[in-house]
């Protein structure tokens, strides 16, 4: 079926602009590309309808066809994207935009941030060149919304994706910002990462743009993004400084030598460590993944949840870091970066090369954002207000949360807060959809437990280097039925303490003895083998 579309593209600085279902598209429903389906199969799982519009009654869990149908969602749709992506404007990278967007959409997403890394030669060079072709893709790919962002080389820190929407000044703040804030061009001194943060924030607090983000990417590598540091952003700028990556890019690379992979670790989480430059309270298990997510969110009790525990609003992604893709024929192109600010068109060597180590967009691993609209802004509000289920491996094709307390019938879903009178009871109500079709290693992923994890907000830190959170546990781990429904509920009784919760979910492959995810060997560690969710917390208030 023909992927063109014949209506007119729009203006990009209208954000709200909303995308109507066209033959082709994942929202038409009567594409039947198996990657349309799968997608719509996935959206019906969240409680949502493809291309749908209107709301529901709230805590009925009944809609008429085509209407949204999660009744705790606000009227919320829910959309995949990836906000971490490399191309041939990338010194390491190799592949052209368009190409990258056209993978994303074939392996289901919806949105795409394009972030090559800063530095001299982008920009100077590569900047003016992926915005023509960015607009190139947008026009290609009418139903996909692609984003022009910076991977930003952080000062005194590690990288970070920055991005805006499509908007008359994004490109004028994106130039200033790396030309004046990236460590590779403006030097690595830790305080200049909080005046970059103060001047995105003070872009939206002018008009020039609506809304701004930055997610920390890949946060524990090197161990160079300190406790004081995630802090420290997110106070200078908490509009803008949102999150981190929850589970890095690059997890084919923990494929073995032995299964025909490149040897190396998921993540590529095996620099020698600590560096000089990496945080000395930092333990030696954090320099790996586990279970293919970062050790800050992978560990209860640590530094996500010392976030947490203060009251921050910190969230959490899964991202591809897509440079080269694992048995993709293609290699880089010729041209010199340094003097071009590109590789060039890459060549196809005709030969599947299998020391790469990353899936394209949504071959692995996604983002499923609640947003009100399929539109530029309310996609990045979703990302910015917390509503995110990071998924692996299409372990699971649905999730839906409620949280709610006699105070409050009407309940919250990720990334909500609510409250409850002292002494009252909370209630936590979850409904998954299972897998129902194989994920793109050829294999139906099979759920077999969800982790409930909590802690009391015990208010913000005298030591802002302190990474754990010594009360926060699994309070009840769900066993998943082998069939039937997936519901579970748990009661917090008594409540006397504002706490928050979170959830995670697992195959059960490869796990601890207390049932936590595995470290994961370096060179040999297949990510399909290996298959987690994370969703994003609740926070309770006692009042």
């Amino acid at each position: 079926m023909s992927h063109s579309h014949d209506h007119p593209h729009g203006d990009h600085t209208h954000h709200h602009h909303e995308v109507e279902p066209v033959e082709g598209s994942w929202l038409d429903a009567e594409d039947d590309r198996p990657s349309s389906v799968e997608r719509r199969k996935f959206l019906a799982g969240l409680g949502i309808a493809a291309g749908a519009v209107g709301a529901v009654a709230v805590g009925t869990g009944e809609a008429e066809a085509h209407v949204p149908v999660n009744p705790w969602g606000g009227g919320d749709r829910w959309y995949a994207g990836d906000h971490h992506i490399h191309t041939q404007y990338s010194d390491d990278g190799q592949y052209p935009i368009e190409h990258q967007v056209s993978k994303a959409r074939e392996f289901g997403l919806d949105w795409v941030v394009i972030t090559d890394h800063g530095g001299p030669a982008h920009q100077k060079f590569s900047i003016d060149q992926v915005t023509p072709d960015v607009e190139r893709a947008r026009r290609a790919h009418r139903d996909m919304l692609v984003y022009q962002g910076l991977e930003w080389n952080i000062p005194g820190a590690e990288h970070a994706t920055v991005f805006m929407p499509p908007g008359k000044h994004t490109v004028d703040i994106l130039k200033a910002f790396e030309l004046s804030y990236d460590g590779r061009i403006a030097g690595n001194a830790e305080p200049l990462a909080l005046s970059a943060l103060r001047y995105l924030e003070a872009q939206v607090l002018s008009g020039r743009t609506e809304i701004a983000l930055m997610f920390a990417n890949h946060p524990s590598r090197r161990g160079v993004d300190s406790p004081h540091e995630l802090r420290g952003w997110r106070d200078a700028a908490p509009g803008v400084a949102v999150g981190m990556e929850g589970a890095p890019g690059h997890q084919a690379a923990g494929l073995s030598k032995a299964a025909g992979g490149p040897g190396r670790a998921r993540g590529y989480y095996d620099t020698p460590a600590p560096l000089p430059e990496s945080f000395p309270g930092y333990p030696a298990e954090s320099y790996r993944t586990h279970g293919g997510f970062d050790w800050m969110t992978a560990r209860v009790g640590g530094m996500w949840d010392a976030l947490l525990a203060e009251g921050r609003p910190w969230w959490i992604t899964a991202n591809s870091d897509v440079h080269q893709v694992f048995a993709d024929t293609l290699t880089p192109g010729k041209q010199d970066y340094a003097t071009t600010g590109t590789r060039g068109a890459p060549v196809d060597s005709g030969v599947k090369q299998t020391q790469y180590g990353d899936f394209f967009p949504g071959q692995y691993g996604a983002n499923v954002v609640g947003a009100r609209s399929r539109s530029y802004v309310d996609i990045m509000r979703g990302l910015q207000s917390g509503k995110v289920v990071t998924v692996h491996g299409r372990l699971i094709d649905g999730l839906s949360v409620r949280v709610q307390s006699r105070d409050d019938l009407r309940g919250v879903t990720l990334g909500g807060r609510t409250f409850v009178r002292r002494g009252g009871d909370v209630e936590v109500t979850i409904e998954i959809d299972r897998a129902s079709g194989p994920n793109w290693s050829g294999a139906t992923p099979v759920l077999a437990k969800v982790d409930l994890i909590s802690g009391p907000v015990t208010g913000p830190s005298v030591d802002r280097d302190v990474f754990l959170a010594p009360e926060t546990s699994v309070v009840k781990t769900f066993e998943v039925p082998r069939r039937g429904k997936i519901r579970f509920t748990h009661t917090f009784k008594n409540v006397e303490r504002s706490f928050y919760l979170r959830l995670r979910g697992s195959d059960g492959k490869r796990l601890t003895s207390a049932g936590d995810p595995m470290i994961d060997e370096i060179a040999n560690a297949d990510p399909w083998a290996d298959l987690w969710f994370y969703a994003n917390p609740v926070f309770v208030d006692v009042i």
